[in-house]
């Protein structure tokens, strides 16, 4: 396979595991070593030098020295450095895209896709650069003046998935640079060169304003240099994408330093199907959001809840649709679905197939590994069809593959218990033309997920919305929206411009 695009991205043979984001800012690190394997073919890309604890702590100093000078900076002019940022993500495009897809797997689309990702919130943090707004209240107190401002954290901890190795961290890190908050990320293990590769395109900007430590990257093992992380006093907010059961060991860790977390974890998405859906749209979405990334989507479709009177039509047409779906290469532009990220992947996906066959499922499509010429030791496998009951173990769990469930339903408040009986709550779609069900759905009595859509499926959310969920989701919240607001420090204000010292509530506290 051709990896000369790779010397566009400063990407060596070798690669040390440390920066503080300028040109000359990466640390000779001197922890373990870590190979990066294409799931394409299963060969060995690049390796990369892990740093130790004693190399992270040299970045981290250089973080908080960085914060001091990077928060004076007016917000409107962090917004244009990071207009600049998202400048050079256009010019590098295709070839970090073209990384996504070698290192991760996901088709080369959806890897320039998660590229444009990078500088759609790029685009997006600039305009809120000039919107970081306060309000203000009256006062029950005469000649009072009271108001609501925010101020930057600190150092931002990121950790993020191999599933959008780039996206989510600038998801995070260009919000939470516009607050006036320095970054540090640190990558997946999956996907390490996918982080080196944003730290070497985004150098240039870094060096031509001195910004040494406001973007930086340490990469090394959970176990040693997450622990740290999470466990960093220093480190007063902690964004990170992953398993529930990683989450869980974040959250325990900073809330009991009492820190803040974001915390994006395991999606059970389901799509609910009505009698009256257009059910053209409703497969198109399905296929998108169940076969899309290889299932390997936080948002991917998992569950189909549909109305019983429609089911056999949908997935006779479904499964004749997965059989379309071209298995391969996600560097070709015929290929739809690519390998899973790893063989731990497969055997997941596997082992979930048996689970649900074991507990009374009936497999409809797919359920086989794959093996491709020339491809033999990539890790792919069939995108499968599964009918089975809510109830199953396995189904309350999230198989991060391309696992469909299939499940039917009498009425639409039957449909809307099934879709909340799971642990998770990430995102959620409905497909239908009754406005009763449509706004149901979007009531306090409908979906209890973080994300609800009407008549588009569950993946593929905009950069502008809130992005996050509930339940064993974490219920965190970033990018879009109002989400800013999450990498900032709320402080009430109260200006006394009287001569007088009255207290609230009428209280009198005086000496006789």
């Amino acid at each position: 396979m051709d990896y000369d695009f790779l010397k566009n991205l400063g990407i060596n043979d070798v690669n040390y595991g440390a920066t503080t984001g300028r040109s000359d800012g990466w640390i000779k690190t001197t922890g373990k070593e870590l190979t990066s394997y294409s799931p394409i073919d299963g060969k060995p890309i690049a390796k990369v030098i892990q740093a130790t604890e004693e190399e992270y702590e040299l970045i981290m100093k250089e973080a908080m020295t960085a914060f001091e000078k990077w928060r004076m900076l007016p917000a409107p002019e962090r917004g244009q450095i990071v207009r600049e940022i998202g400048n050079i993500l256009r010019e590098n495009k295709e070839d970090l895209g073209k990384l996504v897809t070698l290192e991760m797997g996901k088709i080369l689309a959806e890897g320039e896709g998660e590229v444009q990702e990078m500088i759609d919130i790029a685009d997006f943090a600039v305009g809120q650069s000039r919107m970081l707004y306060g309000f203000t209240m009256h006062s029950e107190r005469p000649n009072h003046r009271m108001f609501d401002q925010y101020h930057p954290y600190g150092v931002v901890g990121i950790i993020t998935s191999f599933n959008f190795p780039v996206a989510v961290w600038a998801w995070n890190a260009l919000i939470a640079a516009i607050c006036g908050d320095v970054n540090l990320w640190k990558p997946s293990s999956k996907a390490p060169l996918c982080g080196i590769a944003v730290q070497n395109i985004i150098a240039p900007i870094v060096d031509k304003y001195d910004l040494k430590g406001v973007f930086s990257m340490v990469i090394g093992k959970g176990s040693e240099i997450g622990e740290k992380m999470i466990n960093d006093k220093r480190i007063p907010l902690i964004s990170a994408t992953g398993s529930t059961r990683m989450g869980k060991r974040i959250g325990e860790a900073v809330g009991k330093r009492l820190g803040r977390s974001i915390l994006e974890l395991g999606g059970n998405n389901a799509i609910i199907i009505d009698k009256d859906a257009d059910l053209d749209m409703a497969l198109h979405a399905t296929l998108f959001g169940a076969v899309g990334t290889a299932g390997q989507r936080c948002t991917s479709t998992r569950r189909i809840i549909i109305q019983k009177s429609v089911k056999e039509k949908f997935v006779n047409t479904l499964v004749n649709a997965y059989k379309q779906v071209n298995i391969g290469n996600p560097l070709s532009e015929k290929t739809l679905m690519g390998p899973l990220v790893d063989q731990i992947a497969v055997d997941q996906m596997m082992a979930g197939i048996e689970k649900a066959k074991n507990s009374g499922g009936k497999l409809l499509y797919g359920g086989n590994v794959v093996k491709l010429a020339n491809l033999e030791q990539g890790f792919y496998v069939e995108p499968t069809i599964m009918e089975v009951k809510n109830e199953y173990e396995i189904v309350q769990e999230e198989t991060f593959a391309p696992l469909l469930y299939i499940i039917e339903y009498d009425d639409i408040e039957e449909a809307i218990q099934i879709h909340n009986d799971v642990p998770q709550g990430l995102s959620s779609a409905i497909f239908t033309k009754s406005m009763h069900n449509e706004h149901l759905f979007l009531s306090h009595r409908g979906s209890d997920c973080g994300i609800a859509n009407v008549n588009i499926g569950t993946s593929g959310a905009e950069i502008g919305g809130a992005f996050g969920g509930e339940k064993e989701t974490g219920g965190g919240r970033e990018s879009g929206s109002d989400s800013w607001k999450t990498y900032m420090r709320r402080q009430t204000n109260t200006i006394n411009w009287s001569t007088e010292l009255p207290l609230a509530q009428g209280i009198k506290f005086e000496l006789e």
